[in-house]
């Protein structure tokens, strides 16, 4: 399975719900980002992403943005995909 990056907060519900999504897809280990708790790493995801909020979602390489991106990817069929190793 792809390696799965999250930039999150603590207490966002938005992330929660995306790891949610992923575990219920079978993806194990989320590498979670607190942004809240390491400034330098907000300005680090901003210039990855060029967004400010979270959740930020990373498979492998690939940016998928936030819960709304990765649960319309989910619903489109294309994250089972996403999540398997190349």
């Amino acid at each position: 399975m792809n390696n799965v990056v999250m930039y999150s907060t603590q207490v966002c519900p938005y992330c929660q719900m995306a790891e949610r999504l992923l575990k219920s897809r079978g993806v194990q280990s989320i590498e979670k980002v607190l942004i809240d708790k390491d400034p330098a790493r907000r300005d680090e995801m901003m210039t990855r992403t060029g967004r400010r909020t979270v959740p930020q979602v990373f498979i492998g390489d690939t940016h998928v943005g936030g819960y709304d991106d990765l649960s319309a990817l989910d619903r489109a069929g294309g994250l089972m995909p996403l999540l398997e190793p190349a």
